[in-house]
């Protein structure tokens, strides 16, 4: 059970909450709500989010919350400059959503009397021994469902989720000059430039395939996005030299903050498992997404599962023999082959349904599907 240190809070809400969050990108997104469902219970209470340098550039002027910033790539000297922002400072209250070796160094930089962490089972990196109150066991959650928990230990009822992540008046000019709002838009997100993360990547001539299909039959505009790395700039230069219509390439162009409000005015996105599908959910843009190496019902799109193209328990079952039930919840497939079990096809069908609850229909000329997308194996 959780610690009955908690329960006072429930009654007498703390002055202060420190919450650790460092990374990545989809989890920070993952995040947001919890500290919304916080602000709501406790709107006196003042909070403190321990985050990454690069996280921090999607989650800056968040209202109502100060930010304290850890430079990963700095090493040593990242971790004294968080502590230098957070001397003087004691925390009634620590949320240690973060179970990973550098989190736990970060959660050092602050003191705190109460701090809370994960069951044994999900306190990786020895997170357990990092805090002195722990969540109750709560086998196969969705990474937000998890995150809720924390809000759920102090009492806090999690509400809708809501985002309201800011974006200057700059950043949606920038997103209106890329997206008209008389087309249908297709954002492709097509990969993850981590290179360790590469077996998560589908292959570039069925991502210009899709996008055939989506100029074709629904006049969509195309919009490629992404970061500065040598892969992704390959996937993009791939897909355009392939697509019959050049789609707008935005790969290494955008700030996150831009690509935030790119997301937001686009009609579908279409991404593997990565942040751009969690930062799509939160400005309520649906998603398709393309999960073989990774359980959607763990990661995936929050609001958009029924999008998803899911051929992980197929995955699972050619690289381990067994089945999703039998595995640690989570454990992911490194096959670099797993992706290819994702057919256009089957991503065509999810696209349709997602133009459908647009309500964008295709156009009459193209009324029946024939690009080769809908075809190939």
């Amino acid at each position: 059970m959780v610690e009955s240190s908690l329960q006072r809070f429930a009654e007498a809400p703390p002055s202060d909450v420190c919450i650790v969050r460092l990374s990545a990108i989809g989890d920070t997104c993952h995040t947001v709500p919890v500290v919304r469902a916080i602000q709501r219970a406790w709107p006196e209470t003042r909070i403190t989010w321990i985050i990454g340098k690069v996280e921090h550039g999607l989650m800056r002027g968040l209202e109502g919350v100060e930010f304290a910033v850890l430079d990963k790539k700095a090493g040593a000297a990242g971790y004294l400059d968080l502590r230098r922002q957070l001397r003087g400072r004691r925390f009634p209250l620590l949320l240690h959503m973060h179970a990973s070796a550098r989190a736990n160094i970060a959660s050092l930089m602050a003191a705190a009397d109460v701090r809370l962490g994960f069951d044994r089972a999900r306190a990786r990196d020895y997170q357990w021994i990092f805090c002195n109150a722990h969540l109750p066991a709560t086998p196969r959650a969705h990474v937000m469902d998890g995150l809720f928990e924390f809000a759920g230990a102090l009492g806090i009822e999690r509400g809708e989720p809501r985002w309201d992540i800011p974006v200057d008046a700059a950043d949606r000019e920038f997103a209106a000059q890329v997206v008209d709002p008389a087309r249908p838009t297709l954002v492709i997100s097509p990969c993850t430039g981590q290179r360790f993360r590469n077996y998560r990547n589908w292959r570039v001539e069925c991502y210009a395939d899709i996008a055939d299909y989506a100029a074709e039959r629904y006049g969509a505009d195309i919009v490629l996005t992404g970061g500065t790395t040598d892969i992704e700039r390959t996937y993009a230069e791939g897909i355009a030299g392939l697509a019959k219509v050049a789609p707008r390439n935005l790969i290494g162009q955008t700030t996150l903050k831009q690509l935030l409000a790119v997301l937001e005015r686009a009609s579908v996105v279409l991404c593997p498992d990565s942040g751009p599908a969690h930062m799509a959910t939160a400005v309520g843009t649906p998603v398709v997404g393309l999960y073989a190496t990774s359980n959607r019902l763990r990661t995936g799109p929050y609001f958009s599962q029924h999008l998803v193209v899911d051929k992980y328990p197929e995955a699972v079952r050619k690289e381990f023999g067994r089945g999703v039930d039998e595995l640690r919840w989570g454990r992911r497939v490194r096959d670099p082959d797993a992706m290819s079990l994702i057919r256009p096809a089957d991503v065509v069908e999810k696209l349709d349904l997602a133009f459908a609850e647009r309500g964008i229909v295709p156009r009459p000329e193209a009324a029946t599907p024939g690009p080769r997308a809908a075809d190939r194996t």
